[in-house]
Formats: structure tokens, sequence, C-alpha cells
């Protein structure tokens, strides 16, 4: 593993050195785009990328549509998305905001407009098909993307067509539901492979939370998925331009469609929760052909992170401290800060013992042994190097009610 330079991110409000790292696999990804990521980064309203855009005309399974594309030709091909609105909607008038925006972070992107506009789910997910098929076979800028890295967004009916799509070609890298919801209302992914997500408005009385928590679900536990609910929206908050929506997007789409592993960092955990009412996540998210653990079971987080972290008491030259990120009936995700005393460190473990009915199942950014009743976690190979008085985290998952652990942490110089 080659061990990136240390970087600043934003933790619980304060601003805190962090060391982080990338994976060998992020740096010789031959599919990774662009520049560094950084928070700002995926909340802006343009990437890195000059766009165009062509039209596309009606057939071809399609009832037209827009391509929007990077014109960047020195970087080789870009995965792409095919995007399709919900019910009675058109895409013009919809999501054509987001073929400029998701063009701009390296992604050739194809909007779609229904052969229909009461075209059903089904219908939906035959033409998001098709219309992938159009791009990388018959469009004029075919050469520009790489038919292996495909994946579809939607909205409503559309979303329900996006999962629907997944179903049907379990090839592609990655699928998006906004607010999907199906109009018969049996949809069941439970043969879903394709790594997915929902996005949904947390006053959305059409497709509501309810309905979603049933649908997510019927996701196989080894799925990897993730739901973003945002904060005081309705049913047509993708209908509108937002950061929120997008800043979770991006990152999933740059994960499982390039492999980017940059990305993680912003989903694992959630590094930004402002307009997020609740996250419902599976870390590690794990790309094809990383060597990273798999993703843990399905889980249902609540919203709400824990309390302030406290300090451990410190054996040798580093200390550690906890917050809980997430919690569901039964489970939790925590988050351990290790940090360097006044010089710096080559190596760490942190110990605890877990509570009654606690359980520690998996960890990232660390080593996992059993010593006992007791738990403990060494360094990774890529982030045992601490400067004096920087910090690196880990992350893990466990069973039980989360509590704050009493936490000691010994360094090697």
């Amino acid at each position: 593993m080659k061990r990136a330079m240390a970087a600043a991110v934003v933790v619980l409000g304060l601003l805190a050195v962090t060391v982080v790292t990338r994976p060998a696999s992020a740096a010789d990804n031959p599919y990774q785009r662009g520049p560094d990521p950084t928070l700002a980064s995926v909340a802006a309203t343009r990437g890195s990328f000059a766009t165009a855009q062509i039209s596309v005309p009606r057939g071809n399974g399609l009832g037209g549509g827009v391509i929007y594309y990077p014109t960047d030709t020195g970087q080789g091909t870009f995965g792409a998305v095919a995007i399709v609105p919900g019910y009675s909607a058109l895409f013009a008038d919809e999501e054509a905001w987001m073929g400029p925006w998701l063009a701009s972070f390296g992604f050739v992107v194809i909007g779609i407009e229904t052969n229909s506009r009461t075209d059903g789910a089904d219908a939906r997910a035959t033409q998001l098909l098709a219309a992938l098929d159009y791009l990388t076979q018959r469009s004029s800028v075919r050469d520009r993307v790489d038919p292996s890295r495909l994946s579809v967004v939607g909205h409503s009916a559309g979303g329900a067509g996006a999962l629907t799509a997944a179903l049907r070609r379990p090839s592609l890298k990655a699928a998006v539901g906004l607010a999907p919801g199906s109009p018969t209302g049996n949809l069941s992914l439970a043969d879903n492979r394709v790594p997915t997500m929902f996005i949904s408005g947390q006053r959305d009385t059409v497709v509501t939370p309810s309905y979603l928590n049933g649908l997510y679900s019927t996701l196989p536990a080894a799925a990897q998925s993730a739901w973003v609910e945002i904060t005081g929206v309705d049913h047509l908050f993708a209908t509108r331009a937002n950061t929120t929506e997008m800043r979770t997007l991006i990152p999933w789409l740059k994960i499982f469609v390039d492999n980017d592993t940059r990305y993680t960092q912003f989903l694992c955990p959630l590094m930004d929760s402002t307009g997020i009412s609740m996250y419902r996540s599976k870390c590690p998210y794990v790309p094809p052909g990383d060597p990273s653990p798999s993703p843990s079971p399905s889980v249902t987080p609540s919203p709400s992170p824990s309390v302030t972290p406290s300090p451990s008491p410190s054996t040798g030259t580093c200390t550690a401290s906890y917050r809980t990120t997430n919690s569901w009936p039964g489970g939790y995700q925590g988050e351990v800060t290790v940090t360097a005393g006044g010089s710096a460190v080559s190596g760490w473990t942190v110990r605890w013992t877990p509570g009654n009915g606690q359980t520690v199942s998996q960890v990232w950014n660390g080593t996992l042994a059993a010593d006992g009743p007791a738990v403990t976690v060494t360094n990774a190979s890529y982030n045992g190097s601490i400067p004096a008085s920087g910090t690196t985290t880990f992350g893990f998952l466990a069973g039980g009610t989360p509590s704050p652990p009493s936490l000691t942490c010994s360094g090697r110089p």
C-alpha cells in the first residue's frame, strides 16, 4: 500500500488532522478520472471536466433524449450513466440539470425521454437498457464510453425502472433509485447483485419512508447498498438541482463505476450529514476487484450520531477516543480516533472489552483480533505511522446496544 499525504477532514464540526491513505488499487486504477476529491469538490455544481451535449433522436427503443459527455479525449474512455424520469414526466423538465453536472465529474450521461409518458416501471427499465445499448453501440460518442462500466439512475417510477434494470442486467456497476416507487407496489430486490443506492425525501407522501423501508429490506444481506434520506423535502426533490443529492450520488458512482476508492471517505462514515435526516450504510464499500473485506450484513441505522467522544487513558505514546456513527435495533457502527502523543508512532494497538451483549463483527482501516472477552485492533499496513499529535481513524460494526467503551492505546515509537 502506498501512503498518501496527511489531509484535513471535518469530524463532528471540529477540524482535526487525519492521516488519509489511498489503497494501491486506487493509485493504480486505470478508470480513475479527475483530481483528488475533497468535501468541497463533491458538493460543487461542476467537476473538473469541460462538457458538451448532443441530441438523441426518437428511435432505438427510446423516445429521444440528450447525451452529455466530457470533451477530454486524453484520459481514455469514461463510465456511463443512463437516467430516466418518473411517471408522466419529461427528462427535459425534471432531470436535465443532472446531465452536465455528472458529465463534468467524468461520466458520459444519456438522459432519455420515454416512449410514452405513462410507461410503467418495467417499460422504463427496458428503455434504460436500450439507452445504454444505443450509447455504447450506435451513438456518435460510443468511442468515449467503456461498455463494461455502465449504471442507471431513475426517479419515482423511473427509480423503480432503474432497480428493475439492475435485476435484469446484473453486469451493471451501479443503480440509484431517486424516491423509487413501483406503481404496483410489488417490486422485490431479493435477486439484486448490483450496488444500489436509494435517495429519498423525508416528507415524501408519494413514495413514503415506510414504503422504502420495506423495499430496502428486500435487498440481499451481501448486496452493497445505501439509503440517504434528505431532510424536509418532498417527492419532487430530484427535479430540482441540489448538492445534497449529488454529494452522495457522485461518490457512489465513482466508487462502483470507476472503482475509485478515493471517494469512500465521503460515505464511510458519512462525512457531511448536513441536510440528511437518515443514512443507512453497509461500510466498507468495496469496488469489484478490491481486496478489502466484503460488506457487512444489511442494517437499519438511526439518523442520529452519538455524543461527543471522550479520550481514553493512554498506556504509551497514543490515545484513542470513540464515537457512535450509526445505530439500529440490535447493532451499531462505531469510529475510533487514534491520536499520537508528543512524538510520532510507527504502529498502534487499541484494546477494549465490549459491554454486555456487544460483539464486534467487522473492522476497516485496522486488523481485528479477539483476546478472550477483549477486542484488539492494530493498525493496517498503511496507517500505522502517525506524526506527533496527528490522528488516524478506524471503524467497526458491532451487535448490541452502543455505549462508550473504555479504550487503551499503545504505540510503537
